[in-house]
């Protein structure tokens, strides 16, 4: 028997009113991160999912193409990772799923955490030209998350793929989101093998 399923993803309500209220073109890797990091806030605030965000931008102006916020348990999906849905909404958004398209600028992935090992697989295939990072992969593992084993020597793999990587951008204030989460409580989703 086949069944048919159609998956849908479905983004918060306030994430809507947060992307207008964004100026045009977040100039500069500071102001980039520290919107990742306020998507990351708003989720936990919201309780509308995990303690990450993420955005896409056209790395040269700024201007963003994509944002999202981590949805694993509301959408009850392990692969609704901020990373992955920025990403897909992006590709989405411009009609296609190559990211380094010629006819396309450079862009930019803007993490308010490293990535996972399921995210960092889908950065080089992704086509974005760039990534910043804030939290660090212990940084989500000391609030409890299992971040997978992703190689040691992640950034210099992305690197031999012509992928920039910046890490530890606002570290500390990533970091707090993480630690904040944990504090409260609030599910730290993994599987219990």
């Amino acid at each position: 028997m086949s069944e048919r399923i159609g998956i849908q993803i479905h983004l918060p309500e306030w994430l809507t009113a947060f992307e207008r209220e964004l100026p045009g073109n977040l100039v500069g890797a500071k102001s980039r991160m520290a919107v990742a990091i306020s998507l990351s806030e708003q989720n936990v605030h919201h309780q509308t999912g995990g303690p990450f965000g993420a955005l896409v931008v056209n790395e040269k102006t700024g201007e963003v193409v994509a944002m999202a916020v981590n949805r694993v348990e509301p959408q009850r999906c392990s692969s609704a990772h901020a990373e992955v849905l920025a990403l897909t909404l992006a590709q989405q958004r411009l009609g296609t799923w190559n990211l380094a398209d010629p006819s396309l600028p450079a862009l930019q992935l803007v993490t308010s955490c490293e990535p996972c090992a399921m995210c960092a697989g889908a950065i080089p295939w992704s086509g974005v030209r760039s990534v910043l990072c804030g939290a660090t992969k212990a940084d989500a593992e000391s609030a409890g998350f299992d971040e997978g084993d992703r190689p040691l020597e992640w950034v210099d793999q992305l690197r031999r793929r012509g992928i920039m990587v910046t890490t530890e951008l606002l570290r500390d204030e990533a970091k707090l989101v993480l630690q904040q989460y944990a504090k409260r409580g609030q599910t730290i989703y993994q599987p219990s093998l």
